[in-house]
């Protein structure tokens, strides 16, 4: 058979290229999770921690669908409590300092959420001052 040395040499580089983004994984820089700072007095987010680390985009665009699509603003979470589906009043309420909280993971995570092209963010004044 020809050129069955050519075959075999590329069945291990495709391997080696395929398998590429695991080494690259397992010694690359190991970021450690950014420090929050947590909300004084506040006892309970929206929903457990796992699951808005996770979810909380998702739940946000939910909210947002609900209150404008389908005139809905109670939102009753797994725990059966009530909330209001305000992102001002509901979760910058306790969070006050997007650059303390959403900013660190947001930019952990090398993300840039839509939420400010229409919200302000607590303490800058962005697409005017009312909030």
């Amino acid at each position: 058979m020809h050129g069955k040395s050519w075959v075999i040499l590329g069945m291990i580089l495709f391997a080696a290229l395929a398998a590429f983004p695991f080494y690259w994984y397992a010694v690359g820089e190991d970021n450690p999770f950014p420090q929050l700072e947590m909300p004084e007095g506040a006892k309970a987010c929206v929903e457990k921690t796992p699951f808005m680390r996770a979810n909380h985009m998702r739940l946000l665009d939910a909210w947002r669908i609900a209150v404008v699509r389908d005139n809905l603003f109670l939102y009753t979470a797994a725990s059966g409590k009530t909330f209001e589906m305000n992102l001002h009043k509901t979760c910058l309420g306790c969070h006050t300092s997007t650059e303390k909280f959403c900013d660190r993971c947001h930019t952990y995570n090398d993300v840039t959420p839509p939420c400010w092209e229409c919200h302000v963010a607590t303490g800058v004044g962005k697409k005017g001052e009312a909030s």
